[in-house]
């Protein structure tokens, strides 16, 4: 079977010249022999297929966090997930160090009312390790039946590691929430999906043709993991009349797409702080930095998760399907986010361990409340 998937990767990705040939079945012959070690040699059995897909997810999360393999089973979860309800504990991982890294728990969800953080990692998954487990394992073993429990060990800091008692529950992912604090219209977005711009443009009509409109608004993008680039770009549009938003550039130079903004700030250039933490990633990252490049909005909080860069779902024969970094973001000063993220204008801690958003205790919305107060 080894034989005819190297023969097809050589045949589908011809080198361009002999000596690239010759090298490229050198390397062949290496992985070849690896293969055939571990096949014949491994403590435990393993089927080809299982060999095979361990391959390619090594290959693939050795680029970067963010590729990966996804087979026939996992591909069509990934599609479930992205219709917006589904079963588990509420929180955006990836793969960090060997362990589970949490990007951001998201609102109303068992992972954010039991006060799990961003970039907290997840140790164990029910006592058992999670060291080099791949995003599909834990997955599984995180999701489960509605009701019930599962306990996972978290490392926050320089903590020691402790254990938290989740119950999974139906998620769902709401998109804008909207108040008044202090005379400010506070505008939560907790992810970017289809209908976050939509949501946002609601709620700031309700509160400009409420009997006292706002003096100033809030963008409270804290934890939210990101989502739609399309969505991205239209909130950030609401709030910009011109200019660049950002750019997308692959690896040929050629390969650039710039998105801008058309003429209209939806709240009539009134002051705009903008809060950001270290779970505000992707889609959360073009909205905060395309308007502190603009100095249109005055960004609170603290440096952001680092996530720039664009994927692409690639289905394959098998059914399954790659998830490929093909891109980077670009702010419209030229900084890429990837890995360094959204510096904030003002730094503000999250304050204690017991941090909630949508609660009393919260520096940075206070801090912001203020600062629109005058």
């Amino acid at each position: 079977m080894l034989k005819y998937i190297l023969i097809f990767l050589f045949v589908f990705h011809a080198p361009s010249s002999f000596a690239d040939t010759k090298e490229t079945y050198r390397q062949l012959s290496i992985f070849n022999e690896v293969y055939n070690r571990v096949k014949d040699q491994y403590v435990e059995e393993l089927t080809d297929k299982e060999l095979v897909e361990k391959a390619l997810n090594g290959m693939l999360q050795a680029l970067d966090p963010h590729s990966s393999y996804m087979n026939e089973e996992v591909y069509k979860e990934m599609q479930m997930d992205t219709s917006g309800t589904f079963g588990g504990l509420g929180i955006e991982i990836t793969t960090d160090k060997g362990f589970i890294k949490i990007i951001s728990p998201i609102d109303d969800t068992p992972a954010d009312k039991a006060g799990i953080q961003a970039g907290d990692y997840i140790t164990h998954l029910n006592g058992e390790s999670v060291v080099d487990m791949n995003l599909k394992e834990a997955i599984d073993i995180m999701r489960g039946e509605v009701g019930t429990p599962i306990t996972i060990t978290i490392i926050r800091g320089a903590e020691e590691p402790f254990d938290v008692e989740l119950v999974r529950d139906t998620i769902k992912m709401a998109s804008v929430k909207h108040r008044v604090l202090n005379n400010v219209g506070v505008l939560r977005v907790s992810t970017f999906n289809e209908q976050t711009t939509s949501g946002l443009k609601d709620s700031i009509k309700e509160l400009e043709e409420s009997e006292n409109p706002p003096i100033g608004y809030v963008l409270d993008l804290r934890n939210n993991p990101g989502g739609l680039l399309t969505e991205s770009v239209s909130v950030s549009d609401l709030f910009l009349e011109q200019g660049e938003i950002v750019s997308i550039r692959g690896r040929e130079k050629k390969d650039v797409q710039v998105f801008s903004a058309k003429k209209g700030d939806l709240i009539n250039k009134k002051p705009l702080v903008i809060l950001i933490n270290e779970g505000s990633a992707s889609a959360s990252e073009i909205v905060a930095g395309a308007l502190q490049d603009h100095k249109r909005a005055v960004l609170v909080g603290e440096s952001t998760y680092g996530k720039g860069s664009v994927q692409s779902i690639i289905p394959l024969k098998n059914d399954g399907a790659i998830r490929l970094t093909v891109s980077k973001y670009y702010l419209p000063s030229g900084k890429s986010i990837s890995q360094v993220g959204v510096t904030p204008d003002i730094e503000i801690a999250e304050g204690s361990d017991d941090f909630r958003i949508n609660t009393d205790t919260d520096n940075q919305l206070d801090y912001a409340l203020k600062l629109l107060n005058g």
